[in-house]
């Protein structure tokens, strides 16, 4: 292993949100530029999350859900429920808009709050492409001595997802059963894995709970667990130049990151159908900041 990255943790009220990426420890994980967790947790009935309207550029957003459902609409007119065992991107490109809250369903019910949110830099050249929307369901899953992995992204395990990559990426989520193994694969420049449930370990050392562990290059470890836990594995080829992170901009150019915040201020971003009234307003001092 390289490093260990403990995340920031966030009480949102009803639950709490770990943020491992960016971090002074660590800028990027392959094309993964900003990694949260969120959850375990189920708010009280009537309650729900409200993720207002906000704006993106020049990456793709991941949502993966372990429990629960959000409803996702965005400003190229897109409309989808986010459920567990359906990758959801959003490609954000030149720019785009998109609001995440509760269905009314769960919100009855009382929602559940458990899964991760990442975004992915979007490459040299591809920084200014159109903005698109995904939701991927036939996902491959891997089985094997004790242990399932649900491929999201990339390829692995001799499997490969059909989900837009836009740069070399990986991306699963690992259940292991006690006593199950499975091998980690070494074939990105760049991998991480994270401890999202019950206990696991790597190579013999054990992993700590919501704490990102970033693996050499090259190496081959087997990941297993004694009583059984949840593994998220992540990662790709590394940037050859920097990306800069302000609030919820990314980009290769800090002027670029620039021109949004003005864009954003003056309303020259395109508005979320069905969600047009709320926004959330260009904040002063961002909690998400990384320039190198």
């Amino acid at each position: 292993m390289i490093k260990t990255v403990t995340p920031v943790t966030h009480d949102l009220g009803g639950f709490q949100v770990r943020r491992a990426v960016p971090s002074p420890e660590c800028r990027m994980v392959g094309p993964f530029v900003f990694v949260d967790q969120f959850g375990p947790a189920r708010l009280e009935q009537g309650e729900g999350m409200d993720v207002r309207p906000h704006p993106h550029i020049n990456l793709a957003t991941v949502t993966w859900l372990f429990e629960g459902a959000i409803d996702h609409r965005d400003s190229i007119g897109t409309f989808s429920t986010i459920r567990p065992g359906t990758v959801n991107l959003m490609t954000a490109g030149k720019g785009i808009v998109h609001s995440e809250r509760s269905p009314r369903s769960e919100r009855d019910a009382g929602p559940a709050m458990y899964g991760m949110q990442t975004w992915l830099a979007l490459p040299d050249g591809k920084e200014e492409i159109d903005p698109a929307f995904e939701a991927v369901s036939d996902l491959p899953l891997v089985q094997d001595a004790g242990a399932s992995a649900r491929v999201i992204m990339g390829e692995l395990w001799g499997e490969k997802a059909r989900t837009t990559t836009y740069a070399h990426t990986i991306y699963a989520e690992i259940n292991l059963e006690p006593g199950g193994m499975i091998p980690v694969e070494a074939s990105a420049d760049e991998r991480a894995v994270m401890l999202v449930g019950g206990d696991a370990t790597l190579g013999g050392d054990k992993l700590l709970l919501y704490t990102l562990m970033v693996l050499a290059p090259g190496d081959v470890m087997m990941l297993g667990s004694e009583h059984g836990g949840k593994v998220m594995l992540l990662g790709g080829e590394a940037f050859t130049t920097h990306r800069h992170v302000w609030w919820n901009f990314v980009s290769s150019d800090r002027e670029r990151i620039n021109q949004a915040k003005d864009d954003w201020k003056m309303g020259r971003f395109p508005k979320v159908p069905g969600d047009a009234e709320e926004f959330i307003p260009l904040p002063d001092k961002p909690k998400t900041v990384s320039y190198p």
